[in-house]
């Protein structure tokens, strides 16, 4: 071994030694994260394959789910075209108001989440301020051929759409400050290069700009669609809490706390769990995909 080889083996570290510092990290993922999920399954388990699929298959359990996957997925989706557009414009535009704006997509992290949920409900309610303004858009219209209707009541507080209006601002901030710094860090000199070589405006957006984004979009997706499938605080006071209408898994849990059913509490979240966990793994199955194919940003 050559005297610099030898020198940089002994350079000093941040870290007191990889075994140390791997132990200290698998300790504290253990305490925090492993042990508390390994409760959670032994406790759900602690039910008994019978009751286990009772309260699985149970109605009310799964229109919960229904909403609270499908909710957070939506909103999730929201999240990231409006996300990416007003980080964006935070981004490459100076405005009055611009530094207000910023300071409010920050909002949501600061404010609690009950008074997120009284504050949206007495805006969204049939006599609040944006209520009372959508309570006459209602609209209906059949089309015979299905034999279909589609319409809107007017009605937002109380509803599954309640529901997602209160997972949407929750979600926006994750979306926005992930986003925003990739869009800081990328020159806006590879614009003007795109219109120079007769690249049209759409071009230039989905060929140069929108690529080196995809990583930190679908990071933000995944952040906010995470936040979204276990809100509770900002979501039952705008909901309803109507069982198989606008009743989120969440609050069934709590619910079934209440009654002492902790089995069943726990078999709901560990659907909750298995069904998130196969949700993200799967986004960033793909979001790892991206990164391979358009670099790591």
């Amino acid at each position: 071994m050559s005297t610099a080889t030898a020198v940089r083996w002994r350079e000093p570290s941040i870290l007191p030694g990889f075994g140390l510092a791997l132990g200290i990290t698998l300790t504290a993922l253990s305490l925090i994260v492993l042990i508390p999920l390994a409760a959670l399954f032994a406790k759900a388990a602690g039910a008994g394959p019978a009751d286990i699929w009772a309260v699985a298959t149970s109605p009310r359990t799964l229109a919960a789910l229904r909403l609270s996957f499908l909710g957070a997925l939506f909103a999730a989706l929201v999240n990231a075209v409006f996300g990416l557009i007003l980080a964006w414009v935070l981004v490459r535009y100076t405005f009055p108001g611009k530094r207000l704006i910023d300071a409010a997509v920050d909002l949501p992290f600061a404010l609690p989440t009950a008074v997120a949920g009284i504050a949206l409900a007495a805006i969204y309610a049939p006599n609040g301020w944006v209520g009372a303004q959508l309570a006459k858009l209602a609209f209906s219209v059949t089309i015979p051929v299905l034999d279909l209707t589609i319409g809107f009541d007017g009605k937002v507080a109380y509803t599954p759409l309640g529901v997602m209006v209160a997972l949407i601002f929750v979600g926006l901030p994750f979306v926005v400050r992930t986003i925003q710094p990739v869009l800081e860090e990328l020159p806006a000199d590879i614009e003007e290069a795109a219109a120079l070589l007769g690249a049209s405006r759409r071009r230039t957006i989905f060929a140069v700009l929108l690529p080196p984004v995809v990583p930190a979009l679908l990071t933000g997706f995944v952040l906010a669609f995470a936040r979204a499938v276990g809100e509770y605080g900002s979501v039952i006071f705008i909901a309803g809490n109507v069982p198989m209408v606008s009743e989120i898994a969440p609050l069934l849990i709590v619910m079934r706390l209440e009654q002492y059913d902790y089995a069943g509490a726990a078999v709901v979240g560990t659907i909750m769990l298995l069904l998130s966990f196969a949700l993200i793994l799967l986004v960033n199955l793909i979001q790892a995909r991206a990164r391979r194919r358009f670099g790591d940003v």
